[in-house]
């Protein structure tokens, strides 16, 4: 209750002020950006800790700035605080085109052009071009406001380049700026370029500190699917352990989702071993009357049966399941192990003999797919409303970043589709040797 009260209390002194100039003209003019600019970090890494009440706030703060930054006469950015102010309004989801405004306008030299010219072309996409002379300025401010910032930036330009050199980064950034928004994006991003780097025992490290301090950030449902991807590629004994530490840290309903995505992922790998054990671990995590995970974890399991021996047991026990059990892109994925299981049980005829040395592609008719974030099955993850369909953006994330998830097709149900393919050609060359 004290903490509550403490948190209603911060909030009135922060945010309150910034409501009170805005519903007044006069008063909004003699804000200082630097103020607004520290209602907004709170405003944002609130909603990181899980009050997701504050997402519209954060959006009325950075149209109110915007406003302000503009309307600003050229004196206010002799200021250094307001010039700080700009640019973490620029890297904390605002308008890209206001800091060229700025930028354009200042002939004081107030803004420093090697770090303006930097984020202006970030901001414009370029992200790879700005690596080298952001590197050079960047540690002028290693212990300054917009410090973090730019080392979060760093660490999004170089992340294709050099994954490892890209991490360093993202621990500056988030050793610097505990609990905010700062560090939520530098732990996720660092889990994901551990996975990409093949550094296991450095992403199930990232991956526990992020589970005990963001699970209820909106962006939590994209470290999950990246967790699933560690958990999946590096099971063994030892993970076990971390991954069981890690999972600690959630609740009930959150372990369950673990394991269906887990699950969901080992069927389409192949590895059907791990899918059972996911998908009887999600079962067991059902609460009583809870019908949705079991059929989930049942569909899972026989998913992963499909390319085995079981395979009649294993169609026949999919095709059972009602449509409405299943979310969209899971009912395209059973479709997709229905034909491979058809053409891995269907009788050799003469076109099959000679399958295995055509070139033409065996492609099972299946509906495009749209992916659904955070949605295993039918219903909602209890990791909260995906952060796109939500409308927030991470910071130091450029527009076109904060939608590269929406992809046009599912991969997992495409990767299915294809080892499903080669499980074909592999039983039709055997026909065809036993034809000769």
């Amino acid at each position: 209750m004290l903490l509550r009260l403490r948190s209603a209390l911060m909030r009135s002194v922060l945010v309150l002020p910034v409501m009170a100039g805005m519903a007044h003209a006069n008063d909004l003019e003699a804000l200082a950006p630097f103020k607004m600019i520290r209602s907004l970090q709170y405003v944002q890494d609130s909603v990181v800790l899980g009050d997701h009440s504050a997402i519209e706030m954060q959006r009325f703060m950075l149209g109110a700035i915007d406003k302000r930054l503009r309307a600003a006469d050229t004196s206010v950015f002799a200021d250094p605080r307001n010039v700080d102010a700009a640019l973490v309004y620029a890297m904390s989801g605002g308008n890209p085109e206001t800091l060229n405004y700025l930028a354009d306008r200042d002939v004081a030299g107030n803004f420093d052009t090697r770090v303006t010219d930097a984020l202006r072309q970030y901001l414009s996409g370029k992200g790879g071009l700005i690596v080298e002379s952001l590197s050079k300025a960047a540690p002028e401010y290693r212990n300054s406001r917009v410090g973090p910032y730019l080392f979060l930036i760093l660490g999004n330009a170089l992340s294709q380049q050099d994954p490892v050199e890209a991490m360093k980064y993202y621990d500056w950034a988030r050793l610097t700026a505990p609990g905010t928004i700062i560090e939520e994006a530098a732990l996720r991003r660092s889990v994901f370029l551990a996975v990409q780097a093949n550094l296991p025992e450095k992403g199930f490290r990232y991956a526990l500190n992020y589970a005990r301090r963001y699970l209820t950030s909106p962006y939590a449902s994209q470290f999950a699917d990246v967790f699933v991807e560690l958990a999946v590629g590096h099971f063994d004994e030892a993970a076990q352990e971390r991954i069981s530490e890690i999972l600690t840290f959630m609740d009930v309903p959150r372990q369950r989702e673990v394991y269906l995505r887990v699950a969901r992922r080992a069927a389409i790998s192949g590895k059907q071993p791990l899918a059972k054990l996911a998908s009887e671990r999600a079962e067991q995590l059902a609460a009583d009357g809870a019908t949705e995970p079991s059929v989930l974890a049942n569909f899972y399991a026989g998913l992963a049966a499909v390319p085995s021996s079981d395979v009649f047991a294993a169609t026949r026990s999919i095709a059972a399941i009602p449509d409405a059990e299943l979310s969209p892109r899971d009912r395209a994925l059973r479709d997709a192990a229905r034909a491979v299981a058809d053409a891995v049980t269907r009788p050799p005829d003469d076109e099959s003999l000679t399958q295995a040395f055509s070139d033409r592609p065996i492609r099972p008719a299946t509906p495009p797919v749209e992916a659904e974030d955070g949605e295993t099955g039918s219903g909602l993850s209890p990791f909260g409303e995906p952060a796109a369909k939500a409308g927030v953006r991470a910071a130091g994330e450029t527009k076109q970043a904060s939608v590269d998830t929406a992809d046009a097709s599912d991969p997992a149900h495409d990767g299915f589709v294809a080892k499903g393919r080669s499980k074909v050609e592999e039983i039709d060359a055997l026909l065809r040797g036993e034809g000769q």
